[in-house]
């Protein structure tokens, strides 16, 4: 049983704006990470080990965002936790050392995650109100945000404004965006069982399943995030001004398929499509692999982006179904494992590729999108999506 108010035609909007801010933040700070990482003198060991400690605060409120949703609500977290995510950006722009960036990283895990779980929570929500899929558009906009942070940063860097006052401008942007989106939040409070309460006290191999799912296809798309331009410049051997175009190609296809994906869902079904998104990713990877020239590797990298598009959406939708888990803590715990992949991914691609080559990491991820396609057919909670 829960509690729900009317709905509201804006909500839709109110949703899709919240995860455009929260991947403003992030795409905000990960464009100045090289000029942050200089200005500190930090080394790439010490860079691995900072850029650990953002899941390592994400693993530590799995259990907590959870709780915390399911007692107050999605909306009551967003209306008083959402901007802690750019405070702490703003930190970010003025920690005078190594150790101080190290601590406000590991509570930008904290507030992002908190952030991350809430916002999807709250699609599902709406998803449930309207009989509609909107996730995928959801998943679109952070997407685009990834997009419009890249330009801007580049913006900033290139007309000389400083870090702080560049994630300044992204806070003020964040904070407009708040504060239309709160105004036209979904008010449903899960009444559940004490049963219900805790993931651990019963381990749920349906959710585990749905996470790992989830971690596999995040860790194909971080690699991709983190390693196309390195594999365009070091494997394809690109010319200089087009080694961008690997990580271009991977994100514009990714964006597009988020955006059409809600239609492709409700059409098809989950099942279908994951196991497309499976095969997807996998057949670009491999083409990468054993085909490394521009214009081969920049279709691949493009089927790479569409077999990534809909995979998290169709997990994250498909949680709420799973009933003997409150749906906040569900998809905290699906989510936290998901976002694992995402943060997990790009380092194994370096270790791999330090031992033997980049093409061997590229295939070892193909894998991944072949045991994503098995998985999702032989799990009952997509039968009949």
């Amino acid at each position: 049983m829960h509690d729900r108010e009317s709905y509201n035609a804006k909500m839709p909007t109110a949703c899709f704006l919240l995860f455009f801010a929260h991947g403003l933040v992030f795409s905000s700070w990960a464009s100045r990470i090289p000029i942050i990482k200089t200005a500190l003198s930090i080394s790439e060991a010490e860079l691995g080990t900072l850029l650990l400690l953002m899941p390592i605060g994400q693993i530590s409120t799995m259990v907590l965002a959870g709780k915390l949703i399911s007692i107050y609500g999605s909306s009551w977290i967003i209306k008083r936790c959402f901007l802690l995510y750019p405070f702490f950006l703003l930190l970010i722009g003025i920690s005078p050392s190594y150790w101080a960036l190290a601590a406000v990283l590991f509570f930008f895990g904290v507030s992002g995650n908190l952030c991350n779980i809430a916002m999807n929570t709250q699609a599902i929500e709406i998803e449930g109100i309207t009989k509609r899929t909107l996730l995928s558009s959801c998943h679109g906009a952070w997407c685009f945000a990834g997009l419009v942070g890249a330009l801007l940063g580049l913006l900033m860097i290139n007309m000389g404004v400083g870090t702080f006052y560049h994630f300044m401008i992204s806070f003020i942007l964040v904070l407009s965006l708040w504060l239309y989106s709160k105004a036209h939040l979904t008010n449903i409070i899960h009444k559940v069982s004490p049963q219900r309460q805790s993931i651990f006290k019963s381990v749920n191999p349906t959710l585990v399943a749905l996470g790992i799912i989830g971690f596999l296809s995040m860790a194909i798309e971080g690699a991709m995030f983190d390693w196309s331009g390195v594999y365009f410049q070091t494997i394809v051997k690109a010319p200089e001004n087009l080694v961008i175009m690997g990580y271009t190609s991977f994100i514009l296809m990714m964006t597009l398929g988020r955006f059409v994906g809600n239609r492709i869902i409700e059409k098809y079904g989950k099942r279908r499509v994951l196991q497309l998104c499976g095969v997807l990713m996998s057949s670009g990877l491999f083409l990468s692999v054993f085909f490394p020239e521009l214009w081969i590797c920049i279709i691949a990298f493009m089927i790479i982006g569409l077999g990534s598009s809909l995979s998290v959406p169709s997990v994250y939708s498909t949680v709420g179904k799973v009933s003997t888990v409150a749906p906040s803590i569900a998809l905290s715990f699906v989510s936290s494992i998901s976002f694992l992949g995402f943060l997990m991914g790009p380092p194994l691609i370096g270790y791999i590729a330090e031992s033997f080559d980049l093409r061997y990491s590229y295939g070892l991820f193909a894998c991944f999108g072949i045991l994503l396609a098995v998985m999702a057919r032989q799990m009952k909670v997509f039968k009949d999506n």
